[in-house]
């Protein structure tokens, strides 16, 4: 189910509690505003993991490149090593 699709079933669900006697509609009201709310902390919660997985993405990224031009320089400094040892 998308967002759009959600607010729209839970607007109905409200819709629907407010024809309701009022003894049962502040418990059902009450149970859909925590449901409203509870949605908005998981989107926040999902988004901000995102980001998050956006970043050690790009920081692993950033680690094997400079792995990768350590491993480059260690080569080309033990060459040079072997041609000093070897003069």
């Amino acid at each position: 189910m998308n967002e759009e699709t959600f607010q729209r079933k839970l607007a109905e669900l409200i819709a629907e509690i407010g024809t309701l006697p009022p003894g049962e509609r502040d418990k059902l009201e009450l149970l859909a505003q925590q449901t409203r709310e509870r949605h908005r902390q998981l989107k926040e919660t999902v988004s901000s993991l995102q980001e998050n997985i956006d970043f050690v993405r790009l920081s692993i990224k950033y680690i094997l490149f400079d792995l990768e031009a350590t491993r480059r320089e260690n080569v080309q400094l033990r060459k040079m090593l072997e041609d000093d040892s070897r003069q």
